[in-house]
């Protein structure tokens, strides 16, 4: 049948060049997705749809102003919402959402526009339980769409949803919120699409609203997590593209503080970016977005005051992470005091004839103990990062998923820390998926002083085993970088250009810190199991990993395991070797612990 289909699209070429490329991409296109709806077998396989979607992107940048355009807008949202049924991640039904969102916005009166409504909806509704957005786009089908084949269905899902009169009045009161929805009513009224339109926004920048989405990559998302000391901002894209970045000194005259912009060169603006987040976190006042030129989406970061700040990429998915520190002025001020205190003692020390009769004034046990904490020299509060999660098992074998064993693990290794008096939170409790450099900002923001994330590791040898734990730096052999692209979920080729990012990265990490953690757990971890279990170290290693950049606190990555080998496998399914393990991991943190405070005491 595939191979009917091929032909018959060879045979239906138009004669005009572009118009010929497009239109036998798009029915390629069509038939490869409807090959593989019928072959569930080859529907799992993530590869096999971001094929077809490359088709259907290839038609659209032949002639994105063509008659197949919003049909290929139209199944790349379609080849999404497939892949979220595969994946059950939301970004991919957000994705989907995107896409026939751009057919709606772009093509209104097309004949699949209120296709997208409905399909748009259904998503909302069932996949994302966002029903207001579901009501919405159902009651607009009523309203504008009342010919529509789609007329009954959306009836009967909106009733089903209840608030039927309530979503069908703000419709057609046009109540609706200003949004594209407004912009999809005002390209209506034009045969053609319009021409790019420049707009000034509400603090005077000039942006260009445009006419055409396809053949550049998307801003698909911005998010951010904060704490009044450390925000991190990441831009996720759905592919590569050039950035450059600048801080544009304040203008007092029209209030404007400190900004740090970020340029996207050859992308647009997705469907579902806000133009503006308020965030008033003590560092960032806002972060705005808009589409600066054709394609160039500006990101602009406002600060409260000008803070330190990091600008760096990940791939898969392709995101740049801004990370912006406020400085500590009573840590500052802290070290300076102990660096005084330190040089009067030594001076002392040189004399070593004069006794002075001294006495400990009161409460100067609570001034030491307020001292270590503000120079980050002790351990009170630990981040446990159970690695991997939702549509990332991470390593599967020997009938285990690494996820689950992460999980499990980080849990009894978290109870015994608590029974030492650490406060301990969790970067997941349960089986969610959670981006790699998200975590290490869950732990910026809890101000945590250690951060443990917890991983088993995979080889395609089964005879391989042992225990390792990694420190954030260079990757200095083969292995180091194979199990860095493993955890980031990169090819190792990538890893090379990790490497000349981190060097920026490693002027302000714990690097000697985390390398003192690691060795620490790795040898009492190793000391501990040894004396019921027989097994293998492979030593502390280095690496860069993604969940460990940015860090502001020592951090680890502990492999407990290989899941690929059978003995090692089968220990890790066993509770009493996990709780060896954990005892082993707390000997570690309690070392650390001692030595760092005793040096403090010095």
């Amino acid at each position: 049948m595939p191979a009917l289909l091929v032909l018959a699209a060879i045979l239906a070429w138009p004669s005009s060049g572009v118009a010929a490329s497009a239109s036998s991409l798009f029915t390629l296109g069509h038939a490869e997705f409807h090959t593989l709806i019928k072959d569930p077998r080859k529907a799992k396989y993530r590869a096999n749809w971001e094929k077809v979607e490359q088709r259907f992107s290839q038609c659209l940048r032949a002639d994105p102003d063509g008659p197949n355009a919003p049909k290929a807008l139209y199944y790349i949202g379609r080849v999404h919402e497939e892949l979220g049924v595969q994946s059950g991640s939301g970004a991919d039904f957000r994705r989907a959402i995107d896409y026939f969102g751009r057919v709606v916005s772009r093509y209104p009166r097309h004949g699949w526009a209120d296709d997208c409504l409905y399909r748009r909806a259904d998503i909302n509704a069932r996949r994302l339980k966002e029903t207001e957005a579901a009501r919405l786009d159902l009651a607009r089908i009523l309203v504008e769409y009342p010919r529509s084949d789609m007329y009954a269905k959306a009836d009967a899902a909106l009733r089903k949803l209840g608030g039927y009169d309530k979503a069908v009045a703000k419709m057609s009161g046009k109540s609706v919120q200003k949004s594209l929805d407004e912009v999809a009513r005002r390209v209506a009224e034009t045969p053609q699409p319009a021409k790019p339109e420049t707009v000034v926004d509400a603090d005077g920048d000039k942006r260009i609203v445009p006419s055409d989405p396809s053949g550049l990559a998307h801003l698909d998302m911005v998010r951010y997590r904060s704490s009044d000391e450390y925000t991190r901002v990441v831009l996720e894209l759905d592919s590569r593209v050039t950035y450059r970045y600048q801080v544009l000194d304040p203008n007092p005259e029209v209030g404007r503080p400190h900004r740090l912009y970020i340029d996207l060169q050859n992308s647009r603006l997705g469907h579902d970016v806000t133009a503006a987040t308020t965030v008033s976190d003590g560092i960032l006042r806002s972060i705005r977005t808009g589409q600066y030129d054709k394609d160039t989406t500006r990101v602009v970061l406002d600060f409260l005051s000008m803070q330190e700040y990091k600008v760096f990429p990940l791939d898969n998915p392709f995101r740049i992470v801004v990370d912006v520190y406020s400085p500590d002025p009573e840590a500052a001020q802290a070290q300076a005091e102990a660096k005084a205190a330190r040089a009067v003692q030594k001076a002392q020390a040189k004399k070593g004839t004069t006794k002075i009769s001294y006495r400990t004034p009161s409460g100067s046990k609570q001034m030491v103990g307020d001292l270590l904490e503000q120079l980050g020299l002790t351990v009170r509060t630990i981040m446990i990062d159970p690695g991997h999660g939702g549509k990332d098992p991470g390593a599967v074998a020997n009938g285990l998923k690494e996820k689950d064993i992460n999980l499990r693990f980080s849990f009894i290794l978290g109870k015994m820390l608590e029974e030492k008096g650490f406060a301990v939170h969790y970067t997941r409790t349960t089986d969610i998926f959670i981006p790699l450099e998200q975590r290490t900002a869950m732990a910026n923001v809890k101000k945590a002083d250690l951060f443990l994330s917890i991983h088993c590791n995979a080889n395609h040898s089964a005879k391989v085993s042992g225990i390792e734990t990694y420190s954030l730096n260079l990757a200095k052999t083969n292995d180091a970088v194979r199990i860095a692209a493993r955890e980031n979920a990169v090819d190792p080729r990538a890893i090379s250009d990790l490497q000349f990012i981190l060097t920026d990265l490693m002027v302000n990490s714990k690097i000697k810190e985390s390398r003192d953690l690691a060795t620490d757990v790795q040898d009492n971890t190793l000391a501990h199991v040894r004396r019921k279990w027989q097994v293998k170290s492979n030593g502390v290693r280095e690496a860069p990993f993604y969940v460990l950049m940015g860090a502001k606190m020592p951090s680890i990555l502990v492999e407990i395991g290989y899941i690929t080998n059978k003995n090692e496998a089968k220990l890790l399914k066993s509770d009493p070797y996990l709780e060896y393990l954990a005892r082993g991991v707390v000997d570690g943190v309690m070392a650390y612990k001692g030595k760092i405070e005793r040096y403090a005491m010095r």
